[in-house]
């Protein structure tokens, strides 16, 4: 486990710039050992002119480094501005030395997008996009091997590159890798698809030469060198770095040892000899390639014909064109017409001039088929009578209110159009869709149907090492008892702090901390942290595209049937500023629309979320006494602490208490300070009057993003682009740690303008809390609404509520019991399943007093499909008259029948539990069904009767429990309380 460090850089000869065309990142998963930002960031101080992120049959990791690039690309501008100014700062370092640490980067390297094409036949093929359309070609090429295969795996062939429907792959460089194995064997395996390849693609094929730094490499390079004559192919050289840096090494091996699920101990060949595979400077390739430098000048030659960035991918968005309608001219026909809808008497002139400036700012910026495609989504979902509610930060404006895209008017919020649509940040607007839970699959395969699998996919999400992973599969590789690794995973929270106590924690668990091999591993499982593990899906954001979306981002298959996603993540579709629309799900919304198709079926009663009764001071008081079980974002128990505190009496107050307690005002101590401003207790400040304007609504108290991030504009002086930057520094500080340059410019900024700096300093703590925290106004606007709805319907119709409530679990805090316990303590009647009167879902019956009564449904039932409460109910005609007329008329089978007997679900039969429970259990599963059932005389075998003690109380309520996980009998804790309370009744 020896260390190689990297040797010094050596001074670049004039002229002398390289370039790398095959960089493994660690988005080939398991296999590289070092970020594409690492890449990026090393080659810049290397001097690399261009860099190619290949990794393994993907792209995933290429707009990582994409965004890395643009940063240093800022750095260098502001750097060389700064010195325009003011000439240089200090000495310039002497051209023979290393540059020291936090000098500037020697050039902004380009990025040349790639992909390492790994062949069914064996052969490696880096293809580099040089063009639009090559980089299409790329897309469509690895798509068809990622379609083709399971999750995570890809199945190309050599027949894939030279089939007519490639287009001969124009547009695309490409570079034949040698053998992996160099024995014969290896070569005579390799040669022929070589052969094939070179012969039909040889007006774009170069052979690599690279070294694999073990003393042979002058040889292997006369023998590749050789090969490519015979294949009439130009060489070029290449690295082929694993890591960016030789310390890296180690990681590597335990990287190589995870993916092979070996220890590293037990590698062998198979791990690194060296750390030699990393990215090396100019000097250091023309050494290492002697006599063959000049594919060195051939592979610089080869990356300037490669001239397509990747940053020209954006704004391929559909043009949502219907019957020969401009969008311009549908979305503003739509808004207006949805005006009308929503304002039967007229809008207020405030509503009808918002509207206009939003359609000229949306029509200025060619937003207008994003929101279209928002529209039609939600319009689909309407039609399909699926409930759904808009968030985020256009979504909370005019024109999604007047298309229905939300229900709360925009005129609640305090935040300008500008603010979520921005023509100073260029970037497209933000809208999230949260559907019913149970239904929004429906909505997604409709989103495939209308665009095609070529134009729609959804987002990927990057599973990273953290935590208990990190320790269990690093400490696994290196060694580690199951015992060890158990004891560093239950500890986590020691391991993982920045008070440096790890040695302590260790010791007192019973760990040395001076092994060598547990200090070893401690090091590489903090190293570890943040590397990308795999790909898996998100939650729900699409990706819609005009062309095709396979040749703008490779498609492949996820894990769940008929979906497929898309290798980047939602931050590398925000970089590149390609659409998404995030369609969510949210079980809230599965209740409520069963609340309402409830209350229209018992009551005759029809409600939207826009038609709720507003402001109902009955609604306000059951809040304020935190009658809040299973209410939407106040259930929990420090809202329900708070609801008392905060004492809500408007619409807008709810929009408050959902943003207030969160980690993020919570950590930077905003709640206090506005309860006591509530309240009287203190008085209600502003440091300035322009501060004032943005936190006149919340009391001074910063509450909402929005704000933090306008404090930083006006407060310290940040233009909207670098508020930008700090909200997305602050939401990646775990991974990076990134934001400690934006706080010494923010402190200057606020001490510049005249601010003390006791409350600068607060202010950025509080807007740290905000990082990965914070919620948008907009987005708690849109949940206060749901807020409203369910408690709305709790208040006035308890019964429904917690009839749609017990329909949507799983979902909330709140197990089926406490629902039911609520429901009864707000006079609701509850009975119990029974055989002959329940259904699958929990129903509503009259209860004799012109109410209604929750009569329980065998979903409650552990064990009891939807498919045998089918079967069951069907058959039931008039009844049944025993467990055997079930088992016989309904085909279930025994095991079902102990099921419901275990219920208790055969009681209203005049059967005890344990009387149908002997029956159940009497009946064969595989026995065949009898063709008389016994009745007539002289057929079938009667039972002899069973005498069987009757369960107490006790027993009766622990099978509750275990049956239904709930009892509506008297609270186990009840029968214990002459025990617990001597004397008490």
């Amino acid at each position: 486990m020896e260390h190689t460090a990297d040797p010094p850089s050596e001074s670049l000869c004039p002229g002398a710039m390289t370039v790398e065309l095959s960089i493994t990142s660690n988005f080939t998963f398991l296999t590289g050992a070092s970020h594409p930002e690492e890449f990026a960031e090393r080659a810049a101080l290397e001097g690399v002119e261009a860099i190619a992120i290949a990794d393994a049959n993907s792209v995933a990791g290429i707009v990582r480094a994409h965004v890395r690039l643009k940063e240093i690309a800022r750095r260098v501008a502001e750097r060389d501005a700064a010195e325009a100014a003011d000439g240089p700062v200090g000495p310039p370092c002497p051209a023979h030395l290393p540059p020291p640490p936090g000098l500037p980067v020697r050039n902004v390297p380009r990025l040349i997008p790639a992909a390492r094409l790994v062949l069914a036949e064996g052969v490696e093929i880096t293809a580099l996009a040089a063009t639009r359309a090559g980089w299409g070609r790329l897309c469509r090429l690895l798509t068809t091997g990622r379609r083709r295969a399971a999750k995570g795996t890809c199945d190309l062939r050599v027949d894939d590159l030279l089939a007519p429907e490639a287009g001969a792959l124009e547009g695309l460089e490409l570079i034949l890798h040698g053998p992996t194995a160099e024995d014969a064997a290896g070569l005579q395996a390799w040669r022929p698809p070589a052969r094939r390849l070179a012969r039909g693609l040889a007006a774009r094929m170069h052979l690599g030469l690279a070294p694999r730094y073990d003393g042979d490499d002058a040889r292997r390079f006369d023998r590749q060198a050789q090969a490519a004559a015979e294949l009439g192919l130009p060489t070029v050289a290449t690295a082929r770095p694993l890591m960016h840096h030789g310390r890296r090494r180690r990681l590597a091996d335990v990287l190589t040892a995870v993916r092979l699920g070996l220890r590293v101990d037990d590698l062998g060949r198979a791990a690194l000899a060296n750390g030699e595979q990393r990215l090396r400077g100019p000097a250091e390739m023309r050494r290492l390639l002697g006599r063959h430098s000049g594919a060195l000048d051939r592979a610089a030659a080869l990356a300037a014909r490669c001239r397509f960035d990747i940053a020209s991918l954006r704004y391929e968005y559909p043009s949502e064109i219907s019957d020969g309608e401009r969008p311009r001219d549908r979305l503003a026909r739509l808004a207006r017409s949805g005006l009308a809808w929503r304002y039967p008497g007229g809008a207020p002139e405030k509503v009808e001039t918002m509207l206009e400036h939003e359609l000229d700012l949306i029509a200025k910026l060619d937003y207008e088929p994003y929101f279209l495609t928002v529209r039609d989504i939600v319009a689909f979902a309407r039609e399909r009578g699926i409930l759904c509610q808009g968030r985020g930060s256009a979504a909370n404006s005019v024109v999604c209110y007047c298309m229905g895209v939300t229900s709360v008017s925009p005129e609640i919020g305090t935040m300008v159009f500008e603010r979520f649509v921005s023509e100073a940040r260029d970037e497209p607007p933000d809208i999230d869709v949260d559907f019913e839970h149970e239904r929004r699959e429906e909505v997604i395969q409709h989103i495939y149907e209308r665009y095609g699998r070529h134009r729609a996919g959804l987002c990927a999400t990057v599973i990273h090492y953290r935590g208990k992973r990190a320790i269990r599969e690093v400490g696994a590789a290196m060694g580690l008892s199951q015992d060890t690794i158990g004891a560093l995973s239950s500890q986590l929270w020691g391991f993982f702090s920045t008070n440096g106590l790890e040695e302590q924690r260790m010791r007192e668990i019973g760990l040395d901390p001076e092994d060598h091999r547990l200090r070893l591993t401690m090091e590489l499982i903090f190293e570890i942290q943040g590397f990308p593990r795999h790909l898996s899906q998100h939650v729900g954001g699409f990706v819609v595209t005009e062309g095709r979306l396979d040749e703008l981002v490779p498609v492949e298959n996820a894990a769940m049937e008929d979906r497929t996603v898309i290798c980047w993540d939602k931050d590398d579709i925000e970089a590149l500023g390609i659409l998404k629309v995030d369609v969510l799900s949210l079980g809230m919304l599965t209740c409520i629309r069963k609340a309402f198709d409830l209350l229209k079926m018992h009551r005759g009663e029809h409600h939207t979320l826009a038609t709720l009764p507003p402001e109902d001071p009955r609604v306000y008081d059951m809040l304020c006494r935190a009658d809040s079980i299973g209410v939407f974002q106040v259930e929990s128990r420090a809202q329900m602490n708070f609801l008392p505190r905060m004492r809500p009496r408007n619409f807008y107050d709810l929009v408050i208490e959902v943003a207030i307690i969160r980690p993020g005002p919570i950590q930077g101590d905003m709640v206090h300070p506005y309860l006591r401003r509530r309240n009287g207790e203190e008085e209600v400040s502003f440091p300035s009057d322009e501060l004032g304007q943005v936190l006149g609504k919340t009391l001074g108290v910063p509450l909402f993003q929005e704000q933090a991030m306008q404090i930083a504009i006006i407060g310290a002086g940040f233009t909207p682009d670098e508020a930008d930057r700090l909200r997305r520094a602050l939401a990646t500080f775990k991974k990076l740690g990134n934001v400690s340059e934006f706080r010494d410019r923010f402190l200057k900024g606020m001490a510049r303008n005249g601010y003390e700096a006791e409350f600068a300093e607060r202010c950025f703590s509080q807007i740290e809390g905000f990082g990965s925290y914070g919620f948008p106004e907009s987005h708690a606007a849109s949940f206060a609404l749901l807020v409203y709805a369910s408690a709305w319907i709790k208040c006035h119709h308890p019964a429904v509520f917690a009839c749609a409530l017990l329909n949507a679990q799983p979902m909330g805090f709140y197990a089926p019991a406490q629902i039911v316990r609520d429901a009864r303590a707000h006079d609701v009647e509850v009975r119990p399943v029974a055989i002959d009167s329940s259904y699958w879902d929990n129903v509503l019956e009259p209860d004799g007093r012109g109410g209604l009564a929750l009569r329980l449904g065998f979903r409650q039932i552990k064990g009891v499909r939807e498919e045998d409460a089918t079967w069951l109910t069907a058959a039931r005609g008039n009844g049944y008259r025993s467990v055997r007329d079930v088992w016989r008329r309904a085909g279930l089978g025994a095991p079902v029948l102990a099921r419901l007997a275990e219920a208790d679900a055969f009681a209203p039969l005049g059967l005890s539990r344990r009387e149908a429970l002997w029956e159940a259990r009497a009946l064969a599963g595989d026995r065949p069904l009898p063709l008389f059932a016994g009745d007539m005389e002289g057929e079938g075998i009667v039972e002899p009767a069973a005498h069987l003690p009757e369960m107490s109380e006790g027993e009766e309520i622990v099978e509750d429990f275990v049956a239904m996980r709930l009892t509506l009998r008297r609270h186990p804790v009840a029968l214990l309380r002459p025990l617990l309370t001597p004397g008490a009744a």
